[in-house]
């Protein structure tokens, strides 16, 4: 194999599109009509794309196995995402938090695993989420971490590498410290 890339792993609901919220609670789309992607979404990442990031988005989707939605219909949210965004691969965990697996975040099997598919240095990457569990799933698969603010955390998620308000801040951050430069 080649040389080994960098990427930029990112969560789905909360950093590339709007979350909805069912009850009080922030949710994930359970339909493409419901699918709204964020503003700078599409900037963003053709900013880190060109920076020589792959862009890898790791997910949970526990309504698959809750039977709140079909495969068919979060393959169909997938694709209108990569149809609008410059996106390399999503990977989504289906399962719920009783099923124990290894690819739910937490934990950091979705990262793992398309890290060896895409042939990614993880210590040239980063995981960009909104919640506590993206931070330690980046923490344990050895990447650096940028939690984004949102109303429904805290912001301040022990760990994290950096915390910003913003997606596209990212840039200027992961820029700043260039994906092709040779790991230190």
């Amino acid at each position: 194999m080649g040389t080994l890339r960098p990427a930029i792993f990112l969560d789905r609901d909360g950093v590339l599109n709007s979350i909805v919220w069912r009850e009080g609670k922030a949710a994930s789309p359970r339909s493409v009509a419901e699918l709204a992607i964020e503003p700078e979404a599409a900037a963003t990442l053709a900013a880190l794309k060109a920076a020589g990031y792959l862009l890898l988005v790791v997910t949970n989707q526990p309504d698959v196995r809750r039977g709140l939605m079909s495969d068919e219909t979060l393959d169909a949210i997938h694709q209108r995402l990569v149809e609008a965004l410059p996106v390399d691969d999503i990977s989504a965990c289906r399962h719920d938090n009783a099923d124990n697996c290894a690819c739910r975040k937490p934990k950091p099997g979705l990262v793992l695993d398309l890290a060896d598919r895409h042939g990614v240095d993880l210590t040239r990457s980063w995981l960009v989420g909104d919640q506590d569990r993206d931070i330690q799933c980046g923490q344990a698969a050895g990447v650096r971490t940028v939690l984004l603010a949102r109303p429904y955390n805290s912001g301040t998620v022990s760990g994290a590498d950096h915390v910003i308000d913003t997606l596209s801040q990212a840039v200027s951050l992961m820029v700043r410290q260039p994906a092709m430069a040779a790991p230190q």
